[in-house]
């Protein structure tokens, strides 16, 4: 049996606070091989915490604790800072949400895709270039040369976005994880990202960690996904299964989306169950 490239075991994240200790992720596991697991689930829902603490990203007041979280043989919780800062980029990457609050707005383009590589690699500016040109192509942005050379500003939002995978993909990385990477995007280019990272994932061999709160785009794009409600877990299908959810919060969570030649009255609202969260 092929060994999972991530292991996560009884995950909690939780915030020690004014008002007293705040749960955000409660005992979640999963495991992940080379393949794209989608996690959605409403905001707040701990979707975003779950693939920062992968990452060791949790900083005071927030602690992480797990029975385990492996990644590739090593155990995350107990490897050294400095270790974690090697990992970091170069073999487990994370696409954040919008590109406007996650590129530089003073530093081109460029700058910012050659900075870690030759901070990690120590590799000429010529060599750093040629990587960086080589990830925008990779990307399909048809003028890698004028974008490496921009501002972001001047950079529609699947620009920046397209700018961020590439920023994410010179190190070549073994695991990349993307919160919620075309939720700014029209439904064009959402589909071209989305290729995109369907191309890298089947090419490079990647795990590919998507989450997001859009249940039909998952079901489309991902292999397995899993549902968060309040930290935990409520229910974990293959992708092509959603349609057959059995979760009433999932279920809730179907009902709720517009459909095209549906009833034109307003939309169900979700019922919430106190028990969804114990």
């Amino acid at each position: 049996m092929t060994t999972p490239l991530l292991e996560v075991d009884d995950l909690h994240v939780s915030f020690h606070t004014a008002a007293g200790v705040v749960e955000a992720v409660r005992g979640v596991s999963f495991s992940l091989g080379r393949e794209r697991l989608g996690i959605v689930g409403e905001s707040g829902s701990g979707k975003t915490m779950t693939g920062r603490s992968v990452l060791r990203l949790i900083r005071p007041p927030g602690r992480i604790t797990a029975k385990a979280m492996r990644f590739d043989g090593q155990d995350l919780l107990t490897l050294p800072e400095r270790r974690m800062r090697a990992l970091r980029g170069s073999r487990i990457a994370m696409v954040m949400q919008d590109p406007k609050y996650s590129l530089n707005p003073v530093m081109k383009v460029g700058e910012q895709l050659t900075e870690g590589l030759r901070r990690r690699e120590r590799v000429s500016r010529a060599e750093a270039k040629r990587r960086a040109l080589a990830a925008l192509e990779a990307v399909q942005i048809r003028d890698p040369e004028r974008v490496f050379h921009a501002y972001p500003h001047e950079l529609s939002g699947g620009m920046g976005q397209r700018v961020m995978i590439a920023m994410m993909l010179i190190p070549d990385p073994a695991l990349l994880i993307a919160d919620e990477p075309t939720s700014a995007l029209d439904v064009t280019v959402q589909a071209e990202v989305l290729r995109i990272l369907d191309g890298l994932v089947r090419e490079r061999g990647m795990g590919l960690i998507f989450i997001s709160h859009d249940l039909r785009l998952v079901s489309r794009f991902c292999d397995r996904v899993l549902v968060m409600y309040r930290g935990r877990v409520v229910e974990e299908l293959d992708a092509t299964g959603l349609d057959a959810a059995r979760h009433p919060y999932t279920r809730g969570l179907l009902n709720c989306l517009p459909r095209i030649g549906g009833d034109r009255g307003p939309l169900p609202t979700l019922q919430r169950d106190a028990a969804w969260a114990e």
